[in-house]
């Protein structure tokens, strides 16, 4: 069969809408129903109207403990003047207990005073006072729940009180699941082959299924042949009411789906105005829906949120749960294609002037994107992105509670600030945003004042100090203060014992050694560029100088994984990785906090952790790290 590189260019909106026409035209938006036990129907949808099958209470019921009266016995009562009670015209009863014909009120135990065989009473009672009345809860064949509505704690403790044994509840829909790749493993190792790729797209999926109500259904993996992969369709296809393909969606040589639900059925849609997730294919098969989802996480869940979710919850009759938005400013320029819908995932904190939302990687097989985010922004079709400082509305997957407890701390990475952020979150419940743009990066960042603190090491070649001439020449009009996080030795990572015998930063002028730099701005080039030049040594005659990474643990696996033969870096990130490692020389990492904008007691918790033996000990056991003087003010702006 001819293969079809065309791939559309739907937009997004356009596509919804054919998609659920479709799925109406196929019946896949009416729910089916079943009857279960009513101790398995907590969380499922009812399938139709519920009634009650009995009255609660079904007989008058003492409402508090106390004793059961007639209250027209008690009238007249007072402090000065009480009534007293023969045995015989009373019965003591407690709450829940039955109230027998001929008493109409029941007199708490607290009012009540018993004296010789007899009860005093200083107050009068009322009829029916602390009595609970047949059916005061409810009447049988009252309706307790319409159709289709999720049954909660409360539902079911209501259902079993009204003697509802059996309830009608929606059919969970079943979602088969296929991951299709030759180069996919079940599970990861730190030793895998190259160009092998752990399939995590479908355990991530089926995660999304259950949260949504319904039942994924796991293929195992299909390697990347066409008759493979239409067996597995045809097998999962009778199990199920839709059918997800992972990946081979694109117009690739090994990417079959779309010519797959061409054959069996109706292929709607191959391609789509958005990004990422473009090459997603909508189709049915056997009048069930089919979604196919690109390789890469982010595109992959994506497509599975827009289409699979809308889909599952019109089967089970109930509307897709509302999402929460937020506004927020962008704290950097976006620039976006103009003829897609583009998803950015951003983290989200609170600064005095409002709320910030912090672009993340845009990667689309950069699966800790997903984790880190707190929401997305989407850029319409049409725009050319969006400037820094513009308002957009952030779509939240986290709650508001936790972004309103966050600190921002955007420049120089450090593994230091992974520690600190653990800490932060154990002891106080306060999240860490770190975001690796370096020392530069960071005081970009201060002058903004779109973050509350920043880590940095930036060498004066002038004067030998770090931090403090960047500080005051950039930061001026801004409070200020720099606090001591850690100092650390900075210096060449190298291969396991050293096999191109290197020495210093001469030898990364030799011939066949590659290098890999940190990025422009970050304290590391700084520190580099600085000594090369006292080595009189020139950047052009480095092989790989330009080829930068963002953090020193990105460094230390380019050299790991033999991207490159030398890179620079922490001490810490060498060890880390079982590197080996050439010292060269021993800097200062502090964190500079705006003390306008964060707040005091977040500063107090800081210095409390970096201060603690816990810190220091699991800092110092990474290697490389000198504590003196941390969690101490070195300078401020005052």
């Amino acid at each position: 069969m001819q293969r079809k590189i065309y791939i559309e260019n739907m937009p997004l909106d356009d596509a919804r809408k054919l998609w659920m026409s479709h799925l109406n035209s196929l019946g896949f938006l009416t729910p089916e129903v079943e009857t279960i036990m009513i101790q398995d129907a907590l969380n499922r949808i009812t399938g139709q109207a519920v009634y009650a099958r009995r009255s609660a209470p079904h007989y008058p019921a003492a409402a508090m403990d106390g004793i059961a009266v007639r209250a027209a016995d008690t009238y007249g009562a007072t402090e000065k003047s009480p009534i007293y009670i023969k045995s015989n015209k009373y019965i003591e009863v407690d709450t829940g207990d039955y109230v027998p014909d001929g008493y109409d009120a029941v007199v708490m135990i607290e009012d009540v005073n018993f004296e010789n065989g007899q009860v005093r009473i200083i107050q009068p009672a009322v009829p029916w006072q602390h009595i609970r009345s047949i059916g005061e809860d409810m009447v049988a064949q009252d309706l307790l729940l319409p159709s289709y509505t999720r049954i909660g704690p409360y539902e079911l403790a209501s259902l079993i009180t009204a003697a509802v044994n059996e309830i009608q509840v929606v059919k969970q829909p079943v979602v088969a699941i296929i991951p299709t790749g030759t180069e996919l493993v079940e599970s990861g190792t730190d030793n895998m082959t190259p160009g092998t790729v752990v399939e995590s797209n479908s355990h991530m999926l089926s995660a999304f299924c259950q949260q949504w109500g319904a039942i994924p259904l796991r293929h195992p993996i299909v390697a990347d042949n066409r008759e493979l992969l239409k067996r597995a369709v045809l097998e999962m296809i009778d199990q199920s009411d839709m059918l997800i393909i992972c990946s081979g969606s694109s117009a690739g040589r090994e990417d079959y789906t779309a010519g797959i639900v061409e054959e069996l059925g109706e292929l709607l849609v191959h391609g789509l105005a958005i990004r990422p997730g473009k090459p997603a294919i909508l189709g049915s098969i056997q009048s069930k829906p089919v979604i196919g989802v690109p390789g890469y996480p982010i595109s992959a869940q994506l497509v599975f949120n827009l289409f699979a979710r809308p889909a599952l919850f019109g089967r089970q009759g109930i509307p897709e749960p509302q999402e929460t938005m937020l506004n927020c400013q962008i704290a950097r320029k976006l620039p976006s294609p103009m003829g897609v819908d583009e998803y950015v995932y951003v983290n989200c904190a609170s600064l005095p002037s409002g709320y910030y939302a912090y672009p993340l990687n845009r990667g689309a097989g950069v699966t800790t994107s997903l984790v880190k985010s707190d929401g997305f922004i989407r850029i319409p079709r049409g725009s050319e992105g969006i400037q820094a400082g513009e308002v957009m509305q952030v779509c939240l997957h986290r709650s508001r509670q936790t972004i309103d407890n966050s600190i921002v701390c955007i420049g120089s990475h450090d593994l230091a600030i992974d520690v600190l952020a653990d800490l932060l979150q154990r002891r106080y419940g306060i999240r860490l945003i770190s975001s690796n743009v370096g020392s530069m990066g960071g005081i970009m960042s201060l002058r903004r004042q779109e973050t509350h603190m920043s880590g940095i090491h930036l060498l004066d070649p002038q004067t030998g100090d770090y931090n403090t001439s960047y500080l005051r020449r950039y930061l001026s009009g801004i409070n200020w203060k720099l606090l001591t996080l850690v100092k650390r030795q900075q210096g060449l990572i190298i291969k396991p014992g050293n096999p191109l015998n290197i020495r210093g930063l001469t030898d990364l002028t030799r011939s066949g050694v590659r290098f890999v730099n940190r990025q422009k701005g970050s304290g590391t080039r700084v520190l580099l560029d600085y000594l090369l030049s006292k080595e009189n040594i020139k950047p052009e005659d480095i092989y790989g100088y330009n080829h930068e990474e963002y953090t020193h643990l990105a460094v230390a696996a380019a050299v790991q994984n033999d991207s490159c033969d030398v890179g620079m870096g922490v001490y810490a990130s060498a060890r880390v990785l079982g590197l080996d490692f050439i010292p060269l020389v021993e800097e200062d990492y502090e964190l500079c906090i705006l003390t306008d904008i964060i707040r005091p007691d977040h500063v107090e918790f800081l210095i409390d952790i970096i201060r603690s033996q816990e810190f220091i000990e699991r800092v110092t056991s990474l290697g490389g790290y000198n504590l003196e003087g941390s969690g101490h003010f070195r300078l401020s702006s005052d």
